[in-house]
Formats: structure tokens, C-alpha cells, sequence
């Protein structure tokens, strides 16, 4: 009798939305972890001691959109494709539960530490989302956002154009010291803007722990103990390369084999 995502996460003390604001990491380390929904059960249950679950309005799972933005040449996608440790990446966010929307800017260093910087976008309604979104001088939409993409993005905004979209579950869990927080997404699907490519990912699971300097963190020991290893996974790398065969891909070749593995389990 295989108990559902829903009866593990009861079994967790929750933690509120605005509790969770006082945890902001925003200068932080990421590591990511992939691995299957059937595994993930079996992590649930063994860090349920150590943990609190994020819980908004009464629900402990959270449905999740983003639309991710490139150049005509995928320069964002090239840069993280071939390895480069210093990127950005353009996206709207939405937290589907609240209707809240973020134009976010996300920017990795050499130094393997990621800065988000994001501004609400009150317009914009991942309902309906508009796939012609542009930041064209001549909108008001540009106006709105000039200054932030101008003190944030290191490319022009007015040539991005949107390419892939997904949406997830996520469960967000924080640890009872309150130094990390613990993301994990499942049921993710993609659709590639440009050709209407629709892709699910069955039981993948991405794991990512989120830690200010180097605390140490209770869920290694668990994770190590079912062998769910560190593994780097951009859903948006990941999500436009699996919908769209025209992109290069040489150095995440293995990576999607992986993945391929783990989806046929």
C-alpha cells in the first residue's frame, strides 16, 4: 500500500508563507539532485523529523509556471550549454495557488553562487499566458520594466522573445534551524514556444538545496543513503533541449541520458 505524496507531507510539521520570509538565501548555494517519485517517497519519510513543509491556504503541494525568454540565437541556452560558469537567464514565474507573477533575472558566477533579482508583474496571468510577450520600446510593458531589466540583464531586452514554458508541482521544505530550504518539483511538463512541442517527464524528480555558505544539512545523510547523487538540471536547458532537436547539446548528452534512464524506470 504506497502512501501518496499528500499522506507523507501530513505527516510533517508546516511552515508558513510568512515564516518562510525570513529564510530568504538570497545569496546562496544551489545543489541539485534527480531522481524519482518513488524514491522520493522514501526521502520523505526519512526527513520528516528534521523538516517543516511550506503550507499556503491549507494545501502542502504547489502548482508552478515559467515562461523562459532568449535571443534569436539562444545565447542563454549556449552559454549554460557549453559550460560557462557566468550566465543569465530571463523568466516570468508564477505561483498558479495566488496568481503572483515575477519577471526574474537569474545570474550565476564564477564562483558557483546565484543572485536572484525579481520584480512583480501584476499584468501578467499564467492562465493565459501571452506567447508574444516582447519588451518593445514602444509598449507600455517596456516602460514598466526598463529599469529593472537595465540594472539587471547583461542583454538587450528588446530582441528576447519567449521560448519554452513548464509547469511543476513543488514541495518546499525548510529545516528546523532554518538554514536551508529544500525545493522539490515533480509532474514537469514543457512546451516549446517556438515549434509546439509538448514533453512530460513522468517520475522525475529534481531536488534542490538551497544553503547559505556551508551549513550542514540534515537530508545529505538521506540522500546519500539512496544513492540520489548531485546532478546538474536547468529546466530550462533541459526543457528546450527535449523539445526542440535543431539545438546543440554536446556537453548534456549524458545528462539526458540519464534522465532517459530514470524516466523508463
Amino acid at each position: 500500500n504506497v502512501l501518496s505524496m499528500t499522506d507523507i507531507l501530513s505527516l510533517y510539521d508546516s511552515i508558513t508563507l510568512g515564516e518562510m520570509s525570513g529564510i530568504r538565501l538570497m545569496n546562496r548555494t544551489d545543489t541539485k539532485f534527480v531522481t524519482t517519485k518513488q524514491m522520493l517517497r522514501k526521502l520523505l519519510l526519512l526527513a520528516k523529523d528534521d523538516y517543516c513543509t511550506q503550507e499556503i491556504d491549507g494545501e502542502r503541494i504547489a502548482p508552478y509556471y515559467t515562461v523562459y525568454f532568449d535571443t534569436p540565437d539562444n545565447a542563454m541556452y549556449c552559454r549554460h550549454e557549453t559550460g560557462h560558469a557566468n550566465r543569465q537567464k530571463l523568466r516570468i514565474r508564477s505561483y498558479a495557488k495566488s496568481g503572483q507573477s515575477f519577471l526574474e533575472v537569474k545570474t550565476k558566477n564564477n564562483h558557483g553562487r546565484t543572485h536572484k533579482k525579481r520584480v512583480t508583474m501584476p499584468t501578467f496571468n499564467p492562465q493565459e499566458p501571452q506567447h508574444d510577450l516582447m519588451f518593445r520600446p514602444q509598449d507600455d510593458c517596456f516602460k514598466d520594466y526598463e529599469e529593472f531589466l537595465a540594472n539587471n540583464l547583461r542583454y538587450d531586452p528588446t530582441i528576447l522573445t519567449p521560448k519554452v514554458e513548464n509547469h511543476f508541482n513543488r514541495i518546499t521544505l525548510v529545516n528546523k534551524q532554518k538554514t536551508e530550504r529544500l525545493t522539490i518539483d515533480f509532474d514537469l511538463a514543457f512546451d516549446n514556444i517556438r515549434n509546439g512541442q509538448h514533453m512530460e517527464m513522468g517520475s522525475i524528480v529534481i531536488i534542490e538545496l538551497k544553503r547559505d555558505g556551508r551549513q550542514p544539512s540534515p537530508i545529505l545523510k538521506h540522500l546519500m543513503l539512496l544513492g540520489i547523487k548531485p546532478m546538474g538540471f536547468s529546466k530550462y536547458v533541459i526543457g528546450y533541449a527535449l523539445t526542440d532537436d535543431t539545438l546543440r547539446r554536446n556537453r548534456i548528452k549524458p545528462r539526458l541520458r540519464k534522465i532517459a534512464k530514470l524516466m523508463a524506470q
